[in-house]
């Protein structure tokens, strides 16, 4: 297909092989459900002053795995966040195949997204396999800036197609959700934390970040059945507001919106008892941290979704370590242990930790900053979690 070119869905689903009538009948009882997601995030004004991490005249390529299998996707474009209005076109999304489609709002090819404001694309006839890479390019005519937590994009001068070979960089970016239209829904179980779900300090474009690895395990156990969405932000917060909504703000954004939410696995609460930079600024206290879990716990029960918790991994030495919140650390950790009100816990912290030194991340898995694990930290994160809190459709 041309740059300028155009199809319809109706079209593409008739020349992509059965009868129309027949693909309406089995689109029927297909469902939507989450394959990737980014939550929201506002600019972290990167860089410097002289150069900062913005777009101008630019086009983004993101290549993302496929959590679920699909018979056509859709695609959430977030300003929600937003400071200003969000101006994108020439948005394209490719399967495999390499047939590039252009993406439409409402029949629309150019958007501009208002402050506040997400939308969601007509579906697209892209079929795709799990683990396949949906290609999303989108041109930023700008200046602006990303407003979605930092993912591995690949980045050209104005209007054209990204080359595979273009470096990859971690950078905010806009697509915020992929969405699978798939004839066996997944149960899906939402990674909800910080920059330690995140992945901020994994190796770029090595889906090393403990959610991805979940993931992975969850297939290999019981392939088709889950798909472990990405709802970590660098730096959020469970009590207060910080770089982001804290994490009772974007409850509703990031869980509650999406389709077949089963679970939960929540760790955050690092950021909240340390203190600022100033250690005259203390943290919140580990009182405040439970309250907020408790809020949290309360409205996904509602909703008949599981909360798994997570204990709070070791930072020792960390530039923001204190024995004030090394001491509201170990409470908070007890509460998840002990207190019986999550549906399950996974001990994150005991998975990390130097057994010789408990306050601290074992060096082979942590990073220099002493706070985030590296990959093999990740990895251990996502083998401490026993597969059957998942229930009864992963006995592994």
């Amino acid at each position: 297909m041309t740059r300028g070119g155009r199809i319809t869905i109706a079209l593409a689903l008739a020349l992509a092989g059965p009868p129309a009538s027949a693909q309406k009948a089995a689109l029927k009882t297909a469902e939507w459900r989450p394959a990737w997601t980014a939550s929201a995030a506002p600019a972290r004004f990167d860089g410097t002053p002289d150069a900062p991490l913005g777009y101008l005249d630019q086009t983004v390529r993101q290549d993302i795995r496929m959590g679920v299998a699909a018979k056509a996707v859709r695609l959430r474009i977030s300003n929600e966040v937003g400071q200003a209005p969000l101006a994108l076109d020439f948005l394209t999304a490719a399967g495999p195949d390499g047939r590039v489609l252009p993406v439409t709002f409402s029949g629309a090819r150019d958007i501009v997204v208002p402050a506040g404001v997400a939308l969601v694309s007509d579906p697209l006839p892209i079929t795709l396999k799990r683990s396949d890479f949906l290609t999303v390019s989108l041109h930023a005519p700008g200046p602006t800036r990303g407003v979605v937590r930092r993912t591995a994009v690949r980045l050209g001068a104005g209007n054209a197609a990204v080359s595979s070979d273009a470096r990859l960089e971690r950078r905010q970016s806009f697509v915020s959700a992929v969405y699978a239209l798939t004839e066996r829904p997944p149960a899906v179980v939402v990674a909800l934390g910080d920059s330690i779900t995140e992945g901020a300090t994994s190796t770029l474009g090595a889906e090393a970040d403990w959610p991805s690895v979940l993931g992975r395990r969850l297939e290999a156990a019981c392939p088709g059945a889950f798909v472990v969405v990405n709802a970590g932000i660098s730096g959020n917060q469970v009590v207060r507001d910080g770089r982001s909504p804290n994490v009772r703000a974007r409850l509703d954004r990031d869980v509650l919106s999406l389709p077949g939410v089963t679970h939960v696995i929540l760790i955050e609460g690092i950021n909240d008892i340390r203190h600022d930079g100033d250690p005259a600024n203390v943290g919140r206290t580990p009182e405040e941290v439970i309250a907020a879990y408790r809020q949290v716990i309360g409205r996904l029960h509602l909703r008949g979704i599981k909360v798994i918790g997570g204990t709070l991994t070791a930072f020792a030495d960390s530039e923001r370590f204190d024995e004030r919140s090394e001491s509201a650390r170990q409470t908070v950790n007890a509460f998840i242990r002990d207190s019986g009100e999550f549906d399950a816990v996974v001990d994150f912290d005991k998975a990390t930790r130097d057994p010789a030194r408990p306050e601290a991340l074992l060096k082979a898995f942590g990073r220099a900053d002493r706070l985030h694990p590296n990959d093999q930290g990740y990895e251990a994160m996502a083998k401490a979690i026993d597969l059957s809190v998942f229930g009864a459709r992963c006995a592994k």
